[in-house]
């Protein structure tokens, strides 16, 4: 099979916090969901809409979110998307298609901080602990389905 292209970079925030667990053979693997809202204009209103994508990260990538990214928190990813399938206790496949974090980068740090910065697997510490400061998903704004968060 060829390497065909597949890649993905997002911005969004944690529904909930990370959940950290470790796999027989002792490899880290964090599993969250990054909400991520999107704006349009629909017959002159504006609408607004959320979409929600849940991300596995592994390893040393794992540990760190999993350390320091808390419920609400804006991240920017890049990874890949994978498709897992089994098949239920019934017999019926089934199948998840998700985001397998290689990047991350903390978004929202502290107001005062104005630095910019490259997307890394490695916190930057410049940018203050990760719940600092960190607004709502959107204070000012009422959903008609609210997120979770």
């Amino acid at each position: 099979m060829s390497n065909d292209a597949n890649n993905t970079i997002l911005i969004g925030r944690l529904v909930r916090d990370p959940e950290l667990r470790y796999t027989p053979a002792g490899a880290a693997v964090a599993s969250f969901t990054l909400a991520n809202g999107y704006s349009y204009k629909k017959d002159g209103e504006k609408k607004e809409t959320v979409s929600f994508f849940d991300c596995i990260a592994w390893s040393k990538l794992a540990e760190i979110i999993a350390e320091h990214v808390r419920k609400g928190q804006q991240l920017y990813i890049e990874g890949r998307l994978s498709q897992r399938r089994w098949s239920d206790q019934d017999g019926h496949p089934r199948s998840k298609v998700e985001i397998v974090v290689d990047k991350m980068q903390f978004l929202g740090g502290k107001k005062s901080d104005d630095k910019g910065s490259t997307p890394t697997g490695q916190p930057d510490n410049s940018m203050g602990t990760p719940a600092d400061d960190v607004p709502p998903f959107d204070e000012h704004h009422s959903y008609d389905d609210e997120p979770p968060f």
